[in-house]
């Protein structure tokens, strides 16, 4: 049996353009359906001026990365509490990569550096409000 657990983020009307951020700092192959594609607003009844807003985006990086993300219409009114997304793995240079391309206009809370458990870690709040946690295991592979 294979299962995954995918973040899946919220945004008021930037999920195109934080989805295509996502996709230059990971890579991958994003996918987008706009409301509009879905007819009628997605039976949503939305206006035309929320009809091209992202009803579902799928960023692909790998086997094990997936991350998903939509625009919440106005109607559906709240927070939108993305919580924090969490990177890990062994590859300090590739987390440390997206770790830089996610800091880029964001702000950091805590630099990429050695932590005391002996991992590399950092935590940054995305130009999109998100917050992302990274973490590598490796600690032989950078310095």
């Amino acid at each position: 049996m294979s299962t995954a657990l995918t973040p899946y983020l919220h945004f008021r009307g930037q999920a195109r353009e934080a989805m295509t951020f996502y996709q230059s700092v990971l890579g991958g192959q994003l996918d987008v359906m706009t409301f509009s594609d879905m007819g009628d607003a997605g039976g949503m009844g939305l206006g035309e001026d929320e009809a091209g807003l992202v009803m579902h985006s799928a960023l692909t990086v790998s086997e094990s990365v997936c991350l998903m993300g939509a625009d919440v219409p106005r109607h559906m009114e709240g927070d939108l509490a993305n919580g924090h997304v969490a990177l890990s793995g062994d590859d300090v240079e590739t987390l440390r990569g997206w770790y830089d391309g996610l800091a880029a206009g964001g702000d950091v809370e805590m630099p990429f550096e050695k932590a005391p458990w002996g991992a590399w870690f950092g935590s940054v709040v995305d130009r999109y409000g998100v917050s992302w946690m990274v973490n590598a295991a490796d600690s032989s592979a950078a310095g």
